[in-house]
């Protein structure tokens, strides 16, 4: 008798050690996705600032009547591009995330076609408004690039959990997926070619 209730507390011991093993495993699983979904609503929050401050720029460089149209035209169109693309962090594709960062590239290009043309208006380039905006701008773009590390970095450490066994085990049970990462722009690996 006393060797059966022995042998039934090693058992319950035993299953009690192993659900609380796999209930840390399980939350330390859940903090690193939250801590994913965290970094990403930093990288949409630069990106819309970003975004914000684009109609009050096109509307300083508009005050110039003879500002080239079609240039304020693609910036518009690039910014309503990027702002409809949106990606739901909790099923982060590689396909979703190559679609943001495509139009949002879309939109840093248009914003340099302007800043290249601005450069033949003297007047617009001494604009007090247009140069704040332009520094707020720059602020913006390197706040990107810092969030969109920090975002890779996140990513990382738990796509690095997920796969790690036992782990691997629990994010397949629990549909723990991998989250994507933002790649450098296509072309990025060359140096830019500079002529004078």
């Amino acid at each position: 008798m006393k060797k059966s209730l022995v042998t039934l507390l090693v058992v319950a011991g035993a299953i009690l050690l192993i659900v609380v093993s796999l209930t840390g495993r399980y939350n330390r699983l859940i903090t690193l996705e939250e801590g994913v979904t965290a970094a990403w609503s930093q990288v949409e929050n630069v990106y819309q600032r970003r975004a914000d401050l684009i109609p009050n720029l096109v509307n300083t460089v508009k005050g110039y009547a003879d500002f080239e149209q079609k240039t304020l035209t693609q910036v518009i169109e690039a910014r309503a591009k990027a702002t409809s693309v949106t990606i739901d962090p909790t099923n982060m594709t590689e396909a979703s995330m190559q679609q943001f960062q495509q139009a949002q590239d879309g939109l840093g290009s248009a914003l340099s076609r302007l800043m290249v043309v601005i450069e033949r208006y003297p007047d617009l380039k001494a604009n007090q408004n247009f140069m704040d905006l332009q520094a707020q701008l720059e602020g913006t773009e390197n706040r990107i690039t810092v969030e969109r590390r920090a975002f890779n970095e996140t990513a990382q450490a738990y796509n690095t959990q997920i796969r790690r066994f036992p782990n691997n085990i629990l994010a397949g049970i629990f549909g723990f997926d991998k989250k994507a990462y933002f790649q450098a722009e296509s072309g990025a690996e060359q140096a830019p070619e500079v002529q004078f």
